[in-house]
């Protein structure tokens, strides 16, 4: 069974930093396109932040620009999302999600919408709170 699990959330100061993980469990995330998505309370979904699955291409939510940054790690099996500058607007449950190429395409690039996802975590909290 394909599952996705992260790490790396907690509580932080605003102005802090975070940096979060996502690993595939039973499975390499190696030839995938990964996600970052959030959730507050109360909230719809929001996309912050993709990789590409050959690594060409990172996107980032309008609102995390400039703070967060995803990358992949050196034996391309785990994604990380680190996050500095952090908000009172960050506060979520964050969850990676990812999918693997279609369209015979080698380094395929997902939209920030959950939809172009198939397999997801289950988040990770990120509490900002002084």
């Amino acid at each position: 069974q394909v599952q996705l699990v992260e790490s790396g959330g907690g509580l932080v100061e605003p102005g802090g930093s975070l940096t979060l993980s996502c690993a595939g469990s039973g499975f390499s995330l190696s030839d995938y396109a990964v996600g970052w998505f959030r959730q507050a309370p109360g909230k719809q979904r929001e996309g912050v932040a993709l990789i590409s699955s050959r690594d060409s291409e990172t996107r980032y939510a309008d609102s995390v620009k400039g703070r967060f940054t995803i990358s992949r790690g050196d034996a391309r099996s785990t994604v990380y999302l680190q996050m500095i500058d952090l908000k009172a607007a960050d506060p979520a449950v964050y969850s990676c999600a990812a999918t693997p190429p279609i369209g015979g395409k080698v380094d395929f690039v997902p939209t920030l919408q959950y939809y172009d996802y198939d397999y997801w975590g289950k988040g990770t909290q990120v509490t900002v709170s002084s």
